[in-house]
């Protein structure tokens, strides 16, 4: 194993070793080799360009570089590339394809002024050609009036001068995969998302099954099947993403998105390994420290399904020398973000219904960050029924919502609706409000049937089953766990839940099932002492 990059805190290398003693060293060595062998494997890419033959290899490694999101990069290879040819003017495309970072980050204003100069320029020079002009002239859009038009009508509009360059040359593979992603980039409500994935999808199949290499084919599509309607779409393509571009630690993590939504954690968890494998290799310099902390994000949802308790213990404290500076700024608060997250989910995922009450903020966090704490702490209130300590948590939460929604970054209020529904539904139930509490959680788990769920977040749908569950009412319990667990499956709560339920219910046939898929996940409990897992033996015996 090679020491993590210069520019992280050495302190990193403790919460390295210790990952490092989770999976064996010989794993990490494995993928150290791998990693090596693999030197600089991005993908395929072919944008044939106007500009000097010389750049013409550069340039392509410039796509190939935004196609796995490695934007830093990707932009430094651009200006190398207009530096050695200064007539080339889709080059400044390229460096604005880098600042726009789809998927990633909204550019700051910094960057979207960048990115206007650096359009402005490519037009100015004049590319030499018609289809390199479309391309310039359609990012332009993007960046054009950005003080007066949002995000999203820029993203939209910039999606739909990319439909014309696909249309108008569809013997142009990338214009297809650029417009696939954009696609992704914005949608005015739910039902268009879902519309805009499945034309994504649509186009990205085809491309797939005649260039399988394009690292921008499989990559896309791994984000176009990401959710829970439609991640089995995505498999092919996470099982291939990894192969085409080994260089990435981000084309090793973007498999996981899929194997999470379809709850196969040995695949999850190998992934994000060999991600954190692959960000301590020298090649990994100029990767931000979001790569690895993202990766722990899925580990640490992957291991507690498992029942791999001290594992994720790991994860959830492996979080307190990272540094903000070490981030990719466009990721601001991401950081504070998981410092929330993991020890949330490390308490809620194991029932530990007191440790998430004890929970607190980081200091300094934003409001946007603070309020998972007071979510968790509401959440673990309510189901202890302890009413003073769910009724201070939700007004902590609510507190932060008003703040983020004075903030400068406004927008992320909306993210909140699902925690505030959720933390005033657990203390409705702690005032023993039952029904009011079960209508609160029914309406977020429909809304995560129409809409989507996050991978590593919580189902309210499950959430609602083990409300039921705690009622007494455990055949009602038992159809809001199954149904739950076909957009989560494999969850180890969801098995537990269902288990118990069906045992409750007198469906013994059942009850052994869900009991027996949750031990085989676990193996056998080995390595848990969890009383869901004591329950299961029990009743399979």
């Amino acid at each position: 194993m090679v020491l993590v990059k210069d520019r992280m805190s050495k302190a990193w290398l403790s919460v390295t070793l210790s990952l490092a003693s989770i999976c064996g060293s010989a794993m990490w060595a494995d993928e150290s080799h791998l990693h090596a062998q693999a030197e600089e494997k991005l993908g395929t890419v072919s944008f044939p360009t106007s500009c000097a033959s010389a750049v013409q290899k550069p340039f392509e490694r410039g796509v190939a570089l935004l196609h796995s999101f490695w934007f830093d990069e990707a932009y430094k290879q651009f200006q190398q590339v207009a530096d050695q040819d200064p007539q080339c003017a889709i080059a400044y495309w390229g460096q604005g394809m880098s600042l726009f970072r789809q998927l990633w980050g909204r550019p700051d204003e910094s960057d979207l002024r960048n990115g206007q100069d650096l359009l402005r320029k490519g037009q100015a020079i004049g590319a030499k050609t018609q289809r390199e002009r479309d391309y310039i002239d359609a990012l332009a859009i993007f960046y054009h009036d950005y003080d007066k038009l949002d995000h999203e009508q820029r993203s939209m509009a910039y999606s739909q001068a990319m439909q014309k360059v696909y249309q108008r040359y569809p013997q142009d593979h990338e214009a297809a995969v650029f417009y696939a992603l954009s696609l992704l980039t914005w949608a005015p409500d739910a039902n268009t998302a879902l519309d805009n994935a499945r034309k994504a999808i649509t186009i990205l199949n085809q491309l797939f099954a005649i260039d399988p290499d394009d690292p921008g084919v499989a990559h896309y599509l791994i984000h176009a099947a990401d959710d829970p309607r439609l991640a089995q779409l995505g498999l092919p393509a996470a099982r291939r993403y990894a192969q085409i571009a080994p260089a990435s630690p981000h084309a090793l993590h973007m498999p996981s998105h899929i194997f999470a939504r379809l709850g196969l954690w040995p695949e999850d968890i190998q992934s994000n390994l060999a991600t954190i494998a692959a960000t301590q290799q020298p090649s990994a310099i100029h990767f931000g420290a979001e790569h690895q902390v993202h990766a722990m994000d899925f580990l640490e949802y992957a291991y507690l399904q498992i029942g791999e308790d001290s594992k994720a213990k790991v994860i959830a404290n492996g979080l307190g020398n990272v540094r903000e500076q070490d981030m990719d700024k466009g990721l601001d608060g991401y950081l504070n973000q998981m410092r929330a997250h993991f020890p949330a989910m490390y308490a809620l995922e194991r029932h530990q219904w007191k440790e998430a009450m004890a929970l607190q903020p980081s200091s300094g966090a934003e409001p946007e960050n603070r309020q998972i704490t007071y979510w968790a702490r509401a959440v673990g209130a309510g189901h202890v029924r302890n009413a003073v300590a769910a009724q201070d948590a939700v007004n902590q939460f609510d507190a932060m919502l008003a703040a983020t929604r004075k903030g400068k970054h406004s927008y992320r209020a909306d993210r909140m609706s699902t925690n505030h529904d959720e933390a005033h539904a657990w203390l409705a139930f702690a005032r023993q409000r039952n029904e009011d509490a079960l209508k609160l959680l029914r309406a977020v788990a429909a809304k995560q049937d129409a809409e989507g769920k996050g991978e590593v977040e919580l189902p309210a749908r499950e959430m609602l089953a083990d409300m039921l569950l705690q009622m007494g009412r455990p055949e009602p319990a038992l159809a809001e766990y199954e149904k739950s667990m076909k957009t989560d499956p494999n969850r180890f709560n969801g098995l537990a839940g269902a288990g118990r339920a069906a045992e409750l219910s007198h469906q013994s046939e059942k009850a052994k099932a869900y009991y027996a898929q949750l031990l085989k996940n676990c193996d056998n409990g080995a390595h848990s002492d969890r009383p869901e897992l004591t329950q299961a033996r029990s009743f399979t015996q």
